[in-house]
């Protein structure tokens, strides 16, 4: 005979196989835990509280990518925002995707200032 007689093996610990088994769920959960849903709510209470500190003069950017200068705070909800000279729009809080203070420069304003500056010493 070339093939051999296959027999039933003796049943192991129930407890410790299923415990052997859930130790790598329990791992990838807090894996998971610390690298993704932790900062992900650390980002977001950020976030909810920068939009709910805006004030008057503050520099915002939606995120259909408008830049302006708040005027007026209507509610919790809404602000009205001056996008151009004499261009106001009414803005649902909850669409900011950055708000910059009155002081915080836009980075191409940057550039500018340091190459006209570097223009009027020369």
């Amino acid at each position: 005979m070339l093939i051999s007689p296959a027999y039933a093996q003796g049943a192991g610990a129930p407890g410790q196989d299923i415990f052997g088994m859930l130790v790598p769920f329990i791992l990838i959960f807090f894996i998971m835990y610390f690298l993704i849903i932790r900062p992900q709510n650390v980002k977001r209470k950020e976030m909810a509280d920068m939009i709910a500190n805006v004030r008057r003069n503050d520099t915002v950017i939606t995120s259909g990518g408008l830049v302006g200068k708040v005027v007026k705070i209507i509610d919790d909800h809404e602000i009205i925002v001056e996008i151009a000279d004499g261009v106001k729009v009414k803005v649902i809080k909850g669409t900011l995707a950055d708000v910059r203070a009155k002081g915080q420069p836009v980075k191409g304003d940057e550039k500018k200032k340091a190459k006209s500056g570097s223009d009027k010493k020369s």
